[in-house]
């Protein structure tokens, strides 16, 4: 059962629906048997909602990743393969800190 704060491997369907691709995630909070999870990438920050992980090596990661808060997906929670680990506290209070200041509804 994910669970917040994990960094898991999930099948993220492309939006045509014809293909997928094993990415990592952060999960960031549980719906029922869904799973609200952030994007993660090998990419450098690009805004003010990327979030560079320090511990990556120990979060169970294989390369320098970011979080993108910005990509938010809500999945299935059997779409998630395999728990890679599990964010740091550092990097999870810079997570909290750059949603608290900049993730915001703008409508």
């Amino acid at each position: 059962m994910p669970q917040a704060g994990e960094l898991w491997l999930a099948d993220i369907p492309f939006t045509s629906g014809v293909a997928s691709k094993l990415r990592p995630v952060l999960v960031l909070w549980e719906d029922a048997a869904d799973v609200v999870v952030a994007a993660v990438t090998k990419a450098t920050p690009r805004s003010l909602t990327d979030v560079p992980l320090e511990d990556w090596q120990q979060e169970g990661l294989v390369a320098h990743s970011t979080v993108r808060l910005s990509r938010l997906d809500c999945l299935e929670q059997v779409l998630l393969r395999r728990q890679l680990g599990r964010v740091s506290q550092g990097d999870a209070q810079r997570i909290k800190t750059v949603w608290a200041q900049h993730v915001q509804l703008r409508f």
